[in-house]
């Protein structure tokens, strides 16, 4: 939920009594399933809004106009701050909502309010492959980086091998789906892929957090890296301008349309991409056949011949029917 939409949200339940899904769709000029989504977000995540079916009934929040920030508890306060503070992080005026509602809540509770806003990064652009569940370990992760606890963890890397870590949660990131835990190690932060944590311990030891850590520019650090990587071949191919679409689909962000296409006479248009190796490129490429004119680099090309003379060899060449 968008931050600024969720305080318009609160205001508008702190000035009445009740108020059903329609009305507050009306009031926020979005549509009755946008606003029913928001009041069991809100009411999901710990808030205290409450439906009320029935004739005459509606959406509450508890203690009614008489409930201000100030009422929450100390979880309820978490749960609205986990939830707006994400939401926050692309608008002025939203972060300028949010420090206001953090100095309307009690002062014990404003610390760990804040924290919890800037517990969480979104990053809407996801890698590749379709968006993956949520892993349930993001909600006692979100705990152990809003409550500063040291975390210990079983965890397979990439390789596959397993080991046993202990970490000070600095924040998490959800990666269109993908959600990514940034800790410091005794090497230095790391970034770890929350699905593929095992066995995950809050303890009670204190982690260990610089003051001044910023979760957004270390998160783009680690994204200009694991671009770096992804994009280190680039290969300028040609396809029917209609297909465009189908090779930003394998390629994603790493697709550059050099041109459309639209003003020539054979309707192609050129475009570049990138994987990390030639044959990363040339392995998307093998699929579409005559359809993908590969205009270079020759080392791609190479990869192509050498994929399509495998195949031939192994299903369509000469000796493929005596094989069988």
């Amino acid at each position: 939920m968008r931050a600024d939409r969720l305080i318009q949200v609160l205001l508008h339940l702190q000035s009445r009594p009740r108020v059903t899904a329609a009305e507050l769709a009306g009031a926020l000029e979005v549509s009755v399933a946008t606003a029913r989504r928001d009041l069991e977000a809100l009411s999901a995540a710990g808030v205290p809004v409450y439906p009320q079916p029935g004739r005459g009934g509606g959406w509450s929040l508890l203690g009614g106009s008489r409930t201000d920030l100030s009422g929450l508890t100390a979880p309820e306060a978490r749960a609205l701050f986990l939830l707006a503070g994400p939401g926050a992080a692309s608008s002025d005026d939203a972060r300028a909502a949010l420090r206001k509602l953090v100095r309307a809540l009690p002062a014990t509770f404003r610390a760990e309010a804040e924290a919890a806003a800037a517990a969480v990064v979104v990053d809407r652009e996801g890698w590749s492959g379709a968006r993956p569940a949520r892993p349930p370990e993001v909600d006692a992760l979100q705990r152990a980086v809003v409550e500063r606890r040291r975390v210990r963890i079983d965890y397979t890397g990439a390789t596959g091998y397993s080991s046993q870590r202990d970490l000070d949660p600095w924040g998490l990131v959800d990666k269109d789906g993908a959600w990514y835990l940034i800790a410091g190690t005794p090497r230095g932060p790391r970034t770890f892929r929350v699905d593929r944590i095992g066995a995950l311990d809050v303890t009670d030891e204190p982690a260990v957090v610089p003051d001044d850590v910023d979760l957004q520019a270390e998160w783009d650090r680690v994204v200009g890296e694991v671009e770096l990587k992804r994009s280190a071949t680039w290969a300028t191919v040609r396809v029917a301008t209609e297909h465009v679409g189908v090779l930003r689909a394998q390629f994603g962000r790493h697709t550059v349309v050099v041109d459309d296409g639209q003003d020539g006479d054979d309707a192609r248009a050129t475009v570049r991409v990138a994987a990390p190796t030639p044959l990363d490129v040339a392995r998307h490429l093998a699929g579409w056949g005559a359809q993908a004119d590969v205009v270079g680099p020759t080392e791609v090309r190479t990869e192509l011949a050498r994929l399509g003379a495998e195949l031939a060899a192994a299903h369509g060449g000469p000796d493929a029917d005596a094989r069988s």
